[in-house]
């Protein structure tokens, strides 16, 4: 299929569109403990499909987003969420030894999925050979945003402030990246002791990326306010793109699961607003000559009462 048409077929898609998903898919994983289960999603049909591998936040699983899973997949993505090990379904305990090291199993899961498209792609009737390998973006929200993020080319300062490992990964075309925590400057006592991971650097996050931020998500984590969340647009070099959600907490309004009790600022309007949104920016960063993204940037300038507002660089 050519770029062309695939972009039609993802223009001309809409909630109505068949979705097959299976779960859970194992990988194997020695050394973490637990093999890793992975959700797959997409479309029914079509070929050369756009991969997201999406990142869940503390304590889901590849249950959570069906927000923005399901409506992905219906829209042309294939959509691949693996489980966590701070999964409350798995229900590892705070004493476990690997729980220090759990922001980098988390790095790691998402690096195993990305390595075994194989196993995914054969494990879903129907899918085998309908995934594009050339066109793979990530995303998450909040702990799953720091996670992508770093396959983005974001790294951990030590505690010296000296970069970690460059964990960025050339696979990764695009990333979406939702509520995602800013610099360590200004952590609470709680975070600077109980959160390593949470000092990072987005000097070198160069791949393209739309960064999702509320206005009213004002963390427990941080003294700095709902601003620190616009860090990693600030911070990072390359083409992204900043969008300020208007009276957004951390929920963004609902986009971790339908109707689940941690919105504490549930707005349909505003997950469906996420939704049109990420799709046009991923179709267009996957695809360059789409121009969904362009079309979706002038529409939400010209509304007359929008819900956000969107700054790129």
């Amino acid at each position: 299929m050519s770029d062309s048409s695939i972009t039609h077929a993802q223009k001309t898609a809409h909630a109505t569109t068949t979705v097959i998903s299976a779960k859970p898919v194992i990988l194997p994983a020695p050394a973490r403990g637990e093999d890793l289960q992975v959700r797959v999603s997409a479309p029914a049909t079509g070929s050369d499909l756009p991969v997201i591998v999406l990142s869940h936040g503390f304590g889901w699983s590849m249950n959570g987003y069906a927000p923005l899973a399901d409506y992905w997949a219906a829209h042309g993505f294939a959509v691949l969420q693996p489980t966590h090990l701070d999964s409350r379904t798995l229900g590892i305990p705070a004493e476990d030894p690997r729980t220090p090291r759990i922001w980098r199993f988390r790095i790691e899961d998402l690096t195993r999925v990305l390595d075994g498209l194989d196993v995914l792609e054969a494990a879903v009737p129907g899918l085998g050979g309908r995934l594009d390998r050339s066109r793979i973006a990530v995303a998450g929200h909040s702990w799953g945003a720091q996670t992508a993020s770093t396959l983005l080319g974001a790294r951990v300062l030590d505690s010296d402030g000296v970069p970690g490992e460059d964990l960025s990964d050339p696979r990764i075309k695009a990333g979406v990246l939702l509520a995602l925590t800013g610099l360590g400057d200004d952590l609470t006592p709680f975070a600077a002791e109980n959160l390593p991971f949470m000092k990072p650097s987005f000097d070198t996050m160069t791949t393209p990326a739309l960064i999702v931020a509320g206005d009213g998500d004002d963390s427990a984590l941080s003294t700095r306010g709902p601003d620190w969340f616009t860090d990693p647009y600030t911070h990072s070099p390359g083409s992204k793109s900043l969008l300020t959600l208007f009276g957004a907490e951390h929920s963004l309004g609902g986009i971790p699961g339908y109707e689940v009790a941690e919105t504490t600022d549930e707005s349909p309007a505003r997950v469906a607003l996420i939704q049109q949104l990420t799709s046009a920016f991923l179709r267009s960063a996957l695809h360059p000559e789409d121009t969904a993204w362009q079309k979706a940037a002038v529409a939400l300038e010209e509304d007359p009462n929008p819900l956000g507002k969107l700054q790129s660089k």
